[in-house]
């Protein structure tokens, strides 16, 4: 009898994680560049004296969609999409890299060229990109910065730098609780020169609306079905401790 409180308990329990990890993939549906969790079921055997005999139901993440979102153009020469394969380079606060396809960039008040979040976008050499004031500037496909004083001929271009464009293979990467990617060896990933991007051009995130709100109505079927499980175990055991009295 236990073995089945302990499918329907453990099922029941990571039903609702998986529930809340969809729901983590909705909520991100508008979020540029976001590449969706995939989260599986598996059973694990409850080892202990004498032969495993029962088993624990439990929810895992086994990676990230890293399939494209949808290509929208904005005009901002600061928005910028990776196309085809490849990541932008930031650097976080303890000086070490991650990776993003969110090129939805700014520059902050001292010229440095960040991330929405503040993230400083890192430069082929591995240092930021200082944009001068009162320039404009533009980003090449290879991802070459360049800027034009404002109000002059565009024969007075600048060259600032160029992007750190990485493309490492994807079971290298591991998905970070704050969205970006990093290299499992911990290791910063190599300047690849065959990454391209579009300048004026976002990414949306590649979370399936349809897909998801299906897989919702799956787990909550799922999870009603665990709790009838433990009801019935429930049920059981009563009617089998009346037998015994008897």
């Amino acid at each position: 009898m236990d073995r089945l409180i302990y499918v329907g308990m453990t099922a029941a329990k990571h039903t609702m994680m998986q529930l809340a990890a969809v729901s983590q993939n909705l909520a991100n549906i508008s979020t540029n560049g976001f590449k969706s969790d995939i989260n599986v079921f598996s059973a694990i055997p409850v080892y202990g004296p004498g032969n495993p005999t029962r088993e624990f139901v439990v929810n895992s993440v086994a990676g990230a969609d890293l399939s494209s979102g949808t290509i929208n153009h904005t005009g901002n020469p600061l928005d910028l999409a990776v196309m085809g394969d490849g990541w932008f380079s930031v650097k976080l606060a303890d000086g070490s890299e991650a990776y993003t396809r969110n090129g939805n960039f700014k520059i902050d008040p001292s010229g440095i060229l960040q991330t929405s979040n503040g993230l400083s976008v890192v430069g082929q050499d591995g240092g930021t990109i200082t944009i001068p004031p009162n320039t404009q500037v533009t980003i090449a496909r290879d991802g070459t910065v360049s800027t034009v004083p404002t109000g002059d001929l565009p024969t007075s271009v600048t060259i600032l730098g160029r992007l750190k464009l990485v493309n490492p293979k994807a079971n290298q990467l591991v998905k970070g609780p704050d969205d970006l990617f990093r290299l499992t060896s911990g290791k910063p990933a190599e300047a690849d020169a065959n990454v391209l991007i579009n300048s004026g051009s976002l990414e949306g995130s590649n979370v399936n609306m349809v897909a998801s709100t299906i897989d919702m109505i799956n787990l909550g079927r799922s999870f009603e079905m665990q709790m009838k499980l433990l009801q019935t175990a429930d049920s059981d055991a009563n009617k089998a401790s009346e037998l015994y009295n008897v």
